[in-house]
């Protein structure tokens, strides 16, 4: 078995004749938390979309763990991997505990009811996101963390072995924030889960991740773990950003502290540019 859960090779992929993804070869450590970094527009979303099979390549090849991804298909390929998009959307009325049931799409049977497996899953992907409580109650009336969780508590409940999340924090405060990113790590040490996640915070990222990243312009700039490419010339490429990193006074990670000023807001505009 390889040591990755998913490869690319040469990867190009993009949007109505426009190239958004550039030959990006990659190799996503299995069980371990890779996070997507770069600007707006940099193709994060596009490129973890076009790894899970969600949007068509228009150049090289995705392996699932070894196997091409376009031979992976249907409900295998849903049990093996479960994608949480940036805006999930689902009627206002339906209950977290009916939410967390539509996880066990690749499992069950048409028309006939639960099964004590179904059941067994959705009642400890809902234990584990702390929602069991929530299970009767509407989506519409769930703060922005609780609703989150939910829906992080369907996807956990497809039992899949690679969880892609496409900005999981967006929407919520920094406590939420901290909450839902201290929850996947535990999934991954408790699971061995692959996940593969897209951030926007650095400072999050070089905590919680085993595995970065930097995407620029559609274009692999550098990966590897958060000490190795905690990098001031790098992130000042990638973001535009001039910063310092120092030692995380806390925690065993690097720390970057951005450097205000107009020479700042200069880089940003020309990486925008």
């Amino acid at each position: 078995m390889p040591d990755h859960a998913i490869a690319a090779e040469r990867l190009s992929a993009g949007y109505r004749g426009r190239r958004l993804l550039h030959e990006i070869s990659l190799d996503v450590p299995a069980g371990r938390i890779t996070v997507l970094l770069g600007a707006n527009g940099s193709g994060k979303s596009t490129l973890l979309k076009t790894l899970a099979g969600l949007h068509p390549a228009q150049g090289g090849e995705v392996r699932l763990g070894g196997e091409p991804l376009a031979a992976v298909t249907g409900r295998r390929l849903a049990r093996r991997l479960a994608f949480l998009p940036q805006q999930p959307s689902a009627p206002e009325t339906l209950t977290v505990g009916q939410l967390v049931m539509m996880g066990r799409y690749p499992y069950r049977r048409l028309l006939l009811p639960p099964s004590p497996d179904d059941h067994r899953a959705v009642a400890e992907a809902m234990a584990q996101t702390q929602v069991a409580a929530l299970a009767d109650r509407p989506l519409g009336r769930l703060s922005g963390g609780q609703r989150q969780r939910a829906w992080l508590a369907m996807v956990l409940a497809q039992q899949a072995e690679i969880l892609m999340l496409d900005e999981p924090t967006s929407y919520l405060d920094l406590s939420h924030q901290y909450e839902l990113l201290n929850l996947l790590r535990r999934l991954n040490q408790d699971r061995r889960m692959t996940l593969m996640i897209v951030l926007h915070d650095l400072n999050q990222a070089f905590e919680f991740a085993d595995h970065l990243v930097y995407l620029r312009e559609g274009r692999l700039v550098a990966e590897g773990a958060p000490a190795e490419t905690a990098d001031p010339a790098l992130i000042e490429r990638v973001f535009g950003l001039a910063c310092e990193i120092r030692p995380h006074p806390r925690v065993d990670c690097p720390l970057l502290i951005p450097l205000a000023g107009e020479a700042n807001c200069a880089r940003v505009r020309e990486v925008k540019a």
